[in-house]
């Protein structure tokens, strides 16, 4: 009996913006949603349901079983609660950057093209 590999859903944090500023800690943001990602309602239910972090210097990967149906907007809503914790909301936000993967980026300001004088 031949059994089939079992196929991963793998979601990419980019955060390399802000961590080449030396803006966010990517160790902290690893363990803030190893604390907060539900599964089933509950959090801390990452290992029973083989779900693994892992972060390289400038990412963070999460890697899940395609039967559990992991939600990516549940990363986005969790990666933007971060950015309020840390007080760096006003300044970035989370764009998705292809379908398994999210992207920290700036805000762009456009500064001086006003008309102060009316």
């Amino acid at each position: 009996m031949v059994k089939g590999k079992k196929s991963t859903a793998k979601y990419v944090i980019d955060c390399t913006q802000p961590v080449d500023d030396k803006v966010l800690d990517v160790a902290q943001f690893e363990k803030y949603l190893h604390d907060k990602i539900k599964l089933n309602g509950k959090t801390g239910q990452l290992a029973a349901n083989n779900v693994v972090i892992s972060r390289d210097r400038t990412k963070l990967t999460i890697a899940s079983p395609q039967e559990l149906n992991f939600s990516k907007r549940q990363l986005k809503y969790l990666s933007k609660r971060y950015l309020k914790k840390q007080q760096l909301k006003d300044y970035m936000r989370v764009v998705a950057s292809s379908k398994f993967s999210y992207e920290l980026k700036y805000y762009e300001v456009s500064g001086g093209d006003e008309d102060a004088e009316e």
